[in-house]
């Protein structure tokens, strides 16, 4: 099957929302990522975890992430097939975050969705650009038959909880322990799907 990457706008639905007095519109695309996207991809990444876990990982760790080395690794992964999808999240022409998502790791929730990456750059927080990335999860997830989504995300990080939280995800119990330079605690949430729009996206 041929990849045809194919930006998906989102906007108009912040737009609807917008008129309807609720929010501002935030001008954002988001496409499947392709082996070509690996360097810019891996750079994100890095930018995004910088942002997101400053005074929860190590200032060493973080400012100590090769990129060269992450960029070699997201090109095999995006050149493989696998059970996750890649996306890139664009606004102006510049990648200003990123998703990945498919089926739930978690054997105890093998039949469920999950969103395995969500980042986006710190400069575009509480701006709606969030919102929209999780939208968008969620109506793919939708799409590809799930019916409730998990996710994982750090006991420390509580800006990313209260985030889930707004977003109807609740912490179902499970604890894990998760290396990441130093023992950390990941905590499961989870919610479940109600009917989203199709989304558009061109395989």
């Amino acid at each position: 099957m041929e990849f045809k990457p194919e930006l998906i706008t989102l906007g108009q639905q912040a737009k609807q929302r917008a008129a309807a007095g609720r929010d501002r519109p935030v001008d954002i695309h988001i496409r499947r990522a392709s082996p070509k996207d690996a360097l810019e991809y891996a750079k994100n990444h890095i930018a995004c975890w910088q942002a997101a876990y400053k005074d929860i990982i190590s200032d060493e760790y973080l400012n100590n992430m090769n990129v060269d080395e992450m960029a070699e690794n997201t090109q095999r992964i995006l050149s493989e097939p696998g059970q996750y999808s890649c996306y890139y999240v664009e606004h102006s022409g510049k990648m200003i975050g990123r998703l990945v998502m498919g089926k739930c790791r978690d054997e105890d929730k093998a039949n469920a969705g999950e969103i395995a990456a969500m980042y986006l750059l710190g400069e575009f927080w509480g701006k709606g650009y969030g919102r929209e990335m999780m939208e968008f999860s969620l109506a793919e997830l939708k799409r590809m038959g799930h019916e409730e989504v998990f996710l994982w995300v750090l006991e420390a990080n509580s800006r990313a909880r209260r985030f889930y939280e707004k977003r109807g995800f609740l912490f179902d119990g499970t604890k894990k322990e998760i290396n990441i330079d130093t023992p950390l605690i990941g905590m499961r949430y989870s919610r479940r799907l109600e009917v989203y729009p199709k989304t558009k996206f061109s395989m």
